[in-house]
């Protein structure tokens, strides 16, 4: 049969594709929810309590251990490879992590339930690194600047006695070949720095917030976002012991210094454990963990000379009473802003998470 002329003439034309932004986007977050749907649950239905275990008694044994020669040696934090022995202890909750995610409890997809991956979307992610890296960077020098006002802590940015003790000490040990220099440039030298330690530090971080954050904070999820918090920073607290109670952080060596090292970690815990949780991604938690590592010590060089000679002034500094005043006020808004429930799923941002896939008849 022959179609008449006219019949391809008012044909309709099929309809052009839709190539505007908006119908990209709504293609990638409907291909993120089917690699979510294959690799799910990101986060379980109930707490893995064996698994849990495991990580934790790997974690923690695995820090005794390595720490077991700064004790047996009686050397203490003075111990010559102190340096190398608490960068290797670093590594233990990753140790762990390995362990389960292979062993014990493997998900489906690795990268993503450690919240390696995805980065998409790129700008959420960013972000979230960008806002690690500041906030924990000045967190130590705004707490500095609270227990000076508090008179916990002296804090010379007019004299410098701190930086210039610094470069007294190093002079003395140079010796004949000591080199003069100014403590203006060590402080412009310090701040220029940052970021560069900060990254160099964050390779260590990534070693404990693999775990911590990484596998150990969504496995605690289903107790509750606060919960999960909590749990997670005592179980991070407690994994210092092995140097707390060599007078690390805190110059004590009984139980006081330790306790003083859960609550820390569980108030900076729970900021970083929110910035895990609202990105979808590790990589925020591993920069903030490396920045304030970084701030924490560097900053030190701007309070008085004398003013951490006996130790007390620790508790003037982001480790003590200033320090955690400024981590519950962060809390507190995370709460009142009702942030710390936001919580998207792995590469769809929050709007694009509350939108569930339409199902198809077979």
């Amino acid at each position: 049969m022959t179609v008449p002329a006219a019949a391809h003439v008012n044909a309709a034309p099929p309809p052009a594709p839709d190539l505007s932004p908006a119908s990209h986007r709504l293609a990638a977050a409907d291909r993120q929810r089917a690699k979510n749907a294959a690799a799910a649950p990101i986060v379980p239905t109930r707490v893995p309590w064996l698994a849990v275990g495991v990580f934790v008694v790997i974690a923690f044994v695995g820090a005794w251990l390595v720490a077991l020669p700064l004790w047996t040696t009686g050397d203490g934090l003075a111990h010559p490879l102190f340096g190398l022995l608490a960068l290797a202890m670093m590594f233990t909750p990753a140790l762990a992590t390995l362990v389960v995610v292979l062993w014990v409890r493997r998900p489906a997809s690795i990268p993503r339930s450690l919240g390696l991956s995805p980065i998409r979307p790129s700008g959420r992610t960013w972000l979230f690194i960008a806002l690690a890296f500041v906030c924990f960077t000045a967190l130590p020098f705004l707490a500095m600047l609270l227990g000076h006002a508090m008179g916990i802590i002296r804090v010379d940015l007019v004299g410098l006695s701190g930086v210039q003790a610094v470069i007294d000490g190093l002079n003395e040990a140079a010796g004949a070949e000591a080199v003069p220099i100014d403590a203006s440039v060590v402080v412009v030298m310090t701040l220029v720095s940052l970021p560069f330690l900060t990254a160099i530090n964050s390779v260590a971080a990534f070693g404990e917030e693999i775990g911590w954050r990484g596998w150990l904070l969504p496995a605690l999820r289903p107790l509750g976002t606060v919960w999960a918090l909590l749990a997670s920073g005592v179980i991070w607290g407690l994994w210092h012991a092995p140097l707390i109670l060599l007078g690390y952080n805190y110059q004590r060596t009984d139980l006081l210094g330790l306790l003083a090292m859960v609550a820390f970690c569980v108030l900076t815990g729970a900021v970083i454990g929110w910035m895990r949780l609202r990105s979808a991604s590790v990589w925020p938690a591993v920069i903030a963990h490396g920045a304030i590592n970084t701030a924490t010590s560097q900053f030190l060089i701007f309070a008085d000379a004398d003013s951490l000679a006996d130790g007390a002034g620790i508790w003037g500094s982001v480790l003590g009473w200033p320090g955690w005043i400024l981590l519950v006020v962060a809390i507190l808004v995370l709460v009142i802003t009702r942030q710390l429930w936001k919580q998207p799923e792995p590469g769809l941002t929050l709007a694009e998470s509350r939108v569930r896939p339409v199902e198809r008849p077979s």
